[in-house]
């Protein structure tokens, strides 16, 4: 088949496929993939989505193979069928009647984020999704909220294969959206003076689901790039054990432990997606303003306790913390008071590209922890050098048994 480029997107809508079957109706969304159409069927007038391709290169064939490898999972998106017609390539999915995760986080519509329960329900869908991806051999590498739609119920499915890999170990350093992707994805680590040759990409996949848990519990990113050069990231990897607690103080201890469990800095001690379905399921409650559910079994009370004392062990910290002080004051605070050798932490500029971060301070008062509003969604490279200190600076990092 000879392939046609995408000349008029427009030039598409009210046009039938698939031997008349299917009708284009408009569009859904255009970027460098292509466009997405909604569609509806001629017989049964179900909506569907479509998805014509702006390249049929081995990049999308990879793509095509790959979902459809896992689609037969209730929350990965259905892939119906490939129709290949008249110089194009139609890809035929299932319609989000509730649109995707994002949308749902930063308009409120849904009301997940501070929900418990709407979050342990849309956080195990997910890890589910994610575990029958990689127990197929697959690993996404673009997990956002963008690429995780909704449809009625909150029933969640995971979506958009292009970056997927059945590598277990890529050396594509760079590949992702960078609020989400790990350290070691941005070929930065070093160990025992030697630079790493590759990554493991469902190590890689488990950091992505711990900036989504965050996204879903307060509506903001931990930082904006997980580089040494993000002068937020960086405080983290100083101190890990007292990070969240400061930079996000409503979350609980429980989902603390859990948090630096999935950010560990060594890939090979970070929490396996067995385990921390386990957790999410077995927390109590992941804000600590909200009252924990009644525990009801003997391991539930022994968490609630050691999150009991947790809490109290961290309640230095959080009292240094004026409630009405922003949270860049927050971020000074920690800084100064917890660290004898680190500089000011300067935050982002409210300029700075969404796919990149910048440790230039900045002369007026922005967020240090970038809110959900943007998300970076293109692949960015980051040279070797740029990460040279990042394993010195987390060398006193001990990952929980």
């Amino acid at each position: 088949m000879s392939f046609h480029p995408i000349m008029n997107p427009q030039s598409f809508i009210n046009k039938t496929i698939d031997n008349n079957a299917i009708r284009l109706c408009s569009i859904l969304g255009i970027g460098a993939y292509g466009v997405v159409y909604l569609g509806r069927c001629e017989r049964t007038h179900k909506a569907v989505a479509v998805k014509l391709l702006a390249e049929y290169n081995q990049s999308s064939k990879a793509e095509i193979k790959l979902h459809a490898h896992v689609s037969h999972h209730s929350n990965v998106l259905s892939m119906k069928k490939v129709i290949k017609e008249a110089g194009h390539v139609f890809i035929i999915l299932e319609y989000a009647t509730g649109g995707d995760l994002f949308s749902a986080i930063t308009q409120g519509t849904q009301g997940i984020v501070g929900d418990n329960q709407k979050i342990r329900l849309v956080f195990l869908q997910l890890l589910d999704a994610v575990q029958h991806c990689h127990a197929y051999g697959v690993s996404h590498r673009d997990l956002k909220p963008e690429n995780v739609l909704l449809f009625d119920n909150l029933k969640v499915k995971l979506a958009d294969f292009g970056l997927a890999t059945t590598q277990a170990v890529s050396a594509e350093f760079g590949c992702g959206s960078t609020f989400y992707f790990s350290p070691e994805c941005q070929s930065g680590l070093i160990r025992d003076n030697k630079k790493i040759k590759g990554y493991g990409t469902q190590q890689n996949d488990v950091w992505s689901l711990g900036v989504i848990l965050i996204n879903l519990v307060t509506g903001r990113n931990p930082w904006r790039q997980a580089h040494m050069d993000d002068t937020t990231f960086a405080a983290y990897t100083r101190q890990p054990d007292q990070f969240f607690p400061t930079i996000l103080p409503t979350i609980s201890a429980e989902l603390d432990d859990i948090l630096q469990r999935i950010f560990c800095l060594d890939p090979a001690h970070r929490i396996s997606l067995p385990e921390l379905k386990w957790r999410i399921m077995e927390c109590g409650s992941f804000l600590c303003d909200q009252p924990n559910m009644a525990p009801t079994t003997k391991k539930q009370q022994e968490r609630l306790c050691h999150s009991n004392e947790k809490s109290k062990n961290r309640s230095t910290t959080a009292a240094m913390i004026h409630p009405t002080k922003s949270i860049t004051q927050s971020i000074l605070d920690y800084t100064n008071d917890f660290t004898t050798t680190a500089p000011p932490l300067a935050v982002p500029s409210p300029s700075c590209s969404t796919t990149s971060s910048s440790s230039s301070a900045c002369s007026i008062e922005c967020p240090a922890t970038p809110p959900l509003l943007v998300t970076g969604t293109a692949p960015k490279k980051i040279s070797h050098d740029a990460l040279v200190d990042l394993i010195q600076a987390s060398s006193t990092y001990s990952p929980m048994a």
